[in-house]
């Protein structure tokens, strides 16, 4: 399940450079003059996003327990988006030491150790 996690949160990354990187190269986001603006959907569609953002980091919160850590991902998860999202989920599954999925939910000192 780890790699398959891997895979899919390195897809996801490499996604989101590859359009990232087309769309500043072919228009830079503050080109249009503040034209997307006045767009409901263009609205509605950065809430979104940014409300997942936040979400997504209420977790990066509970996981991480160092303030400085916290503030590096809150600035960039907003900054970054999935782009930063796909890197954390990758960082912890790389440092994951079982192929136990459950065990990303868990901050490190709650995770149950095998006793054998």
């Amino acid at each position: 399940m780890r790699k398959t996690l891997i895979l899919l949160f390195s897809l996801i990354l490499l996604g989101m450079i590859v359009v990232t990187t087309r769309a500043f190269l072919q228009e830079g986001i503050f080109v249009q003059g503040g034209k997307l603006w006045p767009m409901w959907w263009f609205r509605a569609t950065l809430a979104d996003a940014y409300f997942g953002f936040f979400t997504f980091y209420a977790w990066v919160y509970y996981k991480e327990s160092s303030p400085l850590s916290r503030v590096i991902w809150l600035i960039l998860i907003c900054a970054l988006g999935n782009i930063a999202m796909s890197i954390y989920m990758l960082r912890l599954l790389v440092l994951m030491k079982s192929d136990n999925p459950a065990e990303l939910l868990l901050r490190p000192e709650h995770r149950v150790r095998n006793q054998c």
